[in-house]
C-alpha cells in the first residue's frame, strides 16, 4: 500500500515515545529526533509505513542501545490480556456461531494497542468493543475455503492481542495445521516469537518468523522458509494495520482482519474509522 503523508505526523510521534520509554536524556531525544525527521525528509524512499517505521524506530535503537524499547509494555500488555481471558472465554462460550465469535475476539485483542499509552479500563473497554458488529465479514468465503483446506497460516500483530488470538488459533487446531507468524526482532509493541510464547499461543500452533523487522509483513523482507510457507498455506489470515499496509496488494489471496484505526486505511476498505473488519482480497 502507498505510503501516505498523514502518517508520517504519528510515526514521528512514536519515535519521541519510544525514546523516552528508554528514559533517553533530552539530549539524546534530540539527537534521535533530528535523525527521525532526516528519515521522514526521505519517506518516498519507502514503498509502505511499516519499511518508514522499521527505519525510524532503528535510529531508536542505534541511539540508545536498547534492542527492545518496548519489551516492558509488551510484558504488561500480555499479563494484562492474560487476566481478560476469562472474559474473553465466557463471551465465547456464550456465542452460537463460534467461528464468528473467535474472529471476533482475535479482531478485538487490538485493543490492547489503544491501552498502550493510557490508562484504559480494559475490561470495560473489551466488553464494549466485543458487542460491535463486523462492518465487512466474508466469513462465508473463508469456511468454503476451509471444506478443502489443510493449512492456516496467521500473520499476528502486538505482543498483547496474542492472546485474543488463541481461542481462533484453537478452533482452527483442531482440524488443521495452523501456523503463527511473528516479527523476527523486536519493533514496536509487535509480538515476537518470545512474546507469543509469553502469551501460551505455542500450545495451539507452531510460532514461526516472518523474516520481517518491520511492523509489517513486507514481501520483500520474507525469508526463503516463510516465502515458502506464505504461498503454499491454503489460508492465510492477516491481522492489524501493518499487516495490511504491507500486504494489501499481495499477489496471493490473504483473508485481513482488524480494526480500522485511521481515516487512510478505512477509506481503502470502504468502512468508518473506529470499525471492524474481516475482509476477503484476492
Amino acid at each position: 500500500m502507498e505510503l501516505f503523508l498523514d502518517c508520517l505526523p504519528c510515526l514521528l510521534k512514536q519515535v519521541l515515545e519510544a525514546s523516552r520509554m528508554v528514559k533517553a536524556d533530552e539530549e539524546l531525544q534530540t539527537e534521535i529526533m533530528t535523525d527521525a525527521v532526516s528519515i521522514l525528509s526521505k519517506h518516498k524512499e519507502y514503498r509502505c509505513a511499516p519499511k518508514l517505521a522499521e527505519a525510524l524506530h532503528g535510529t531508536v535503537k542505534k541511539r540508545t542501545g536498547v534492542e527492545d524499547p518496548y519489551g516492558e509494555i509488551k510484558s504488561r500488555d500480555i499479563l494484562s490480556a492474560l487476566s481478560l481471558e476469562p472474559l474473553i472465554q465466557d463471551y465465547f462460550s456464550e456465542g452460537r456461531d463460534r467461528l464468528l465469535q473467535a474472529l471476533k475476539i482475535s479482531a478485538t485483542g487490538n485493543v490492547m494497542d489503544a491501552a498502550l499509552y493510557s490508562n484504559l479500563n480494559l475490561a470495560s473497554c473489551l466488553k464494549a468493543e466485543l458487542e460491535i458488529p463486523f462492518a465487512v465479514c466474508d466469513r462465508d468465503k473463508l469456511e468454503k475455503k476451509l471444506e478443502t483446506a489443510k493449512m492456516i497460516l496467521i500473520l499476528g500483530d502486538n505482543a498483547g492481542e496474542v492472546v485474543f488470538d488463541k481461542i481462533l488459533v484453537a478452533q482452527f487446531a483442531k482440524d488443521y495445521e495452523v501456523l503463527f507468524a511473528v516479527r523476527e526482532g523486536a519493533i514496536i509493541n509487535d509480538a515476537t516469537a518470545d512474546d507469543a510464547r509469553r502469551a501460551g499461543m505455542d500450545r495451539f500452533a507452531k510460532i514461526i518468523s516472518t523474516g520481517c523487522k518491520s511492523p509489517g509483513a513486507v514481501p520483500e523482507d520474507f525469508s526463503p522458509e516463510f516465502k515458502e510457507i506464505f504461498d503454499i498455506a491454503d489460508v492465510v489470515i492477516s491481522k492489524g494495520q501493518g499487516n495490511y499496509e504491507a500486504l494489501s496488494d499481495s499477489s496471493r489471496d490473504i483473508y485481513f482482519l482488524l480494526k480500522a484505526k485511521c481515516p487512510k486505511i478505512a477509506k481503502a476498505l470502504g468502512v468508518q474509522v473506529g470499525e471492524y473488519v474481516f475482509k476477503y482480497i484476492k
